[in-house]
């Protein structure tokens, strides 16, 4: 059985999760987030005990696999219009920079011209100083998608580490030539 799966979803103060049709949607401080989970999963809303419970059907390995996915994504959407997700990515490279122009990420690491980044609906990016860009939104699979896009631009090089990278990551580094001398 699934332990994912079988951990109840808790619903927080000021959240609401309800059905309009086939679709689950959760309403918080946040924002609105729906869902529209597969027609076999059982998924009970208890608003006394303020927590979602999901049920597969039978023990097939596909309902096996989408028993935790369906309870993962439900978690998420409650975490997102409760707190919200958050990724950082740190430019680094000398020279290199962020800035916003409007909505618009603006980056310059390198290239001829600068690379400009449009967000996606629903997520906002922001920049602190000139090599922090913040991403955040609701949508768990937006911001991670939007940090990703951001984060492929420029992606850290081995030799020297210079790139775009999330902050914290670690960029496994390579020993450059060794010097061969000529004969």
């Amino acid at each position: 059985m699934s332990r994912i799966g079988k951990k109840p979803v808790p619903i927080p103060e000021g959240v609401t999760v309800e059905w309009k049709g086939d679709q689950i949607v959760v309403t918080g401080p946040k924002g609105t987030l729906s869902y529209r989970p597969h027609p076999d999963m059982k998924i009970e809303i208890d608003t006394e005990a303020r927590e979602i419970r999901v049920q597969r059907p039978n023990d097939l390995k596909f309902f096996k696999a989408l028993h935790g996915t369906t309870r993962q994504i439900l978690n998420n959407m409650v975490i997102g219009v409760s707190q919200g997700f958050r990724k950082e990515l740190e430019v680094v490279g000398t020279g290199w920079r962020a800035r916003m122009e409007g909505n618009t990420l603006v980056l310059s690491v390198g290239y001829s011209h600068d690379v400009r980044v449009e967000p996606l609906p629903g997520v906002s990016i922001a920049v602190e100083g000139q090599n922090k860009i913040i991403v955040t939104g609701i949508d768990k699979q937006k911001v991670g998608q939007m940090a990703a896009d951001i984060r492929a631009v420029r992606p850290p090089e081995p030799y020297k580490g210079k790139g775009i990278r999330y902050v914290g990551e670690k960029v496994r580094r390579k020993a450059g030539k060794a010097g061969v001398k000529a004969a």
